[in-house]
């Protein structure tokens, strides 16, 4: 059984067929599912699902693409969300310089707000980050503390910055485009993870992996993720799919 640990069903892509996705999961091979919210109705809408489906599980927060939308009360809604059994990270949040849909010093300031909101609750975060690698790095450095971990979701950076995030104790999350034909630094990523810090996700409804691109992205994909990955790592299907389990359920301290 697999684990897709980044996977966005409360997207108004899965509002026609949600429910009966949800339920087929299972059937399909995938253990369980993380749906990380990334803002405020998303994140609501996380826990709604994580309450309804036994297979869903919820991280709440707010992406950089938001960040300027939050105020006073935001990390206070988001804190009130932790004590719920299912809700077990901080995320997706972090920074995005490839858009910019937030002022960058505004992204900054949410981010480390975030962290400090997961090292109050004691939950792991889930971070996202695009073409901002240094200032990730340092404002992780700079909150860096016992009870601060996680992981880089969707990693697209280089292999050396992955061991830096991985000697601070985060995981590597590798999603659809290590399948891509041209993913030649994903791939070497692949292979240089160590096998206890690798994780696998779908972040569906987005970055569909081969052989699936233009298609919408969807949690049983995962399986295209693994096979790659363990191809490129020389082990079997079932033990890349069994020690990334383990690795999420340890990260996410899912019993």
């Amino acid at each position: 059984m697999l684990i897709d640990s980044h996977a966005h069903l409360d997207n108004e892509k899965f509002d026609p067929d949600r429910d009966r996705l949800i339920k087929s999961l299972k059937q399909s091979g995938i253990e369980l599912i993380i749906n990380p919210g990334d803002d405020l109705a998303s994140s609501i809408r996380a826990v709604s699902l994580s309450e309804e489906y036994d297979n869903v599980f919820a991280a709440v927060g707010i992406h950089p693409h938001s960040a300027k939308e939050m105020d006073d009360s935001t990390i206070d809604i988001l804190k009130s969300f932790t004590n719920r059994k299912k809700v077990v990270a901080i995320g997706e949040i972090g920074l995005d310089y490839h858009y910019d849909n937030s002022p960058r010093d505004i992204q900054k300031e949410k981010f480390k707000e975030q962290l400090d909101l997961a090292k109050e609750v004691d939950l792991p975060v889930i971070i996202h980050s695009r073409d901002a690698t240094q200032d990730t790095l340092e404002i992780l450095k700079e909150a860096q503390n016992d009870k601060l971990e996680g992981v880089l979701h969707c990693y697209s950076g280089s292999v050396e910055m992955a061991m830096k995030y991985i000697d601070m104790g985060f995981y590597i999350s590798l999603a659809g485009p290590v399948t891509f034909k041209n993913a030649r630094i994903p791939k070497e990523v692949a292979k240089a993870v160590p096998m206890d810090k690798l994780l696998i996700e779908t972040d569906s409804p987005y970055l569909t992996p081969e052989p699936h691109r233009g298609k919408r992205n969807e949690p049983v994909f995962v399986r295209y993720v693994a096979g790659i990955i363990a191809e490129l790592r020389g082990i079997t299907f079932e033990e890349l799919a069994t020690k990334t389990a383990e690795n999420i359920k340890r990260l996410f301290r899912i019993e």
